[in-house]
């Protein structure tokens, strides 16, 4: 079984869902949910995950989601490791299409890569390619990991600095970066000898 259908109470079958109304779906993480959550997203704990919300049809063969996550995680601080608490409360929209719209990009050869080096992106970041099957598992996995902090910090935690240079000499620091640092002590010293 693949990871994304590891609890296939997730999978909702495109092709079984009600064209002319709405479904309904509302989770609860359990145990060995939260267990996967913890071990994809690389988190301390995790617990009181919701996932509540609806599909309905949006025009001939789409799917409009709409949704609201809530859940509590731990983190370890980035600078000092210790615990940090983060209560997610988000709202996640999707919308399954069957055909996808091009990307702003122009489609040549050349131009398969945008401006950075990466890959042409849609303009609209809730648009999803309809499939056979829709994975609520994996928009809830996504959505939760894009809500939790990339770096949390524990209130207070500062990254220090850190300066290194040859023996002998004298560390380089922020003062010694600023362009015009220099000639104002220049100024200042020939302001004193005047």
């Amino acid at each position: 079984m693949s990871e994304t259908h590891q609890f296939p109470e997730f999978i909702l079958e495109t092709s079984a869902l009600a064209r002319r109304k709405m479904t309904r779906f509302e989770y609860r993480l359990d145990a060995p949910q939260l267990k996967a959550l913890i071990k994809l997203l690389d988190l301390s704990t995790l617990n009181k995950v919701t996932f509540t919300g609806n599909l309905s049809p949006a025009g001939k063969r789409d799917w409009a989601l709409e949704a609201s996550l809530g859940a509590s995680a731990v983190q370890p601080c980035t600078i000092t490791l210790e615990p940090v608490k983060t209560r997610v409360e988000v709202e996640v929209h999707r919308r399954f299409v069957a055909e996808l719209p091009e990307t702003s990009v122009e489609t040549s050869k050349e131009a398969e890569e945008d401006e950075f080096g990466g890959t042409a992106m849609l303009d609209d970041d809730t648009l999803e390619p309809l499939e056979r099957e829709i994975d609520l598992w994996r928009v809830l996995s996504e959505a939760l990991a894009l809500a939790l902090p990339d770096y949390p910090r524990v209130e207070g935690a500062e990254l220090g600095t850190l300066n290194v240079t040859e023996p002998g000499k004298d560390a380089m620091t922020d003062e010694g970066t600023r362009p015009f640092a220099n000639l104002a002590a220049l100024m200042d010293t020939k302001k004193g000898e005047a």
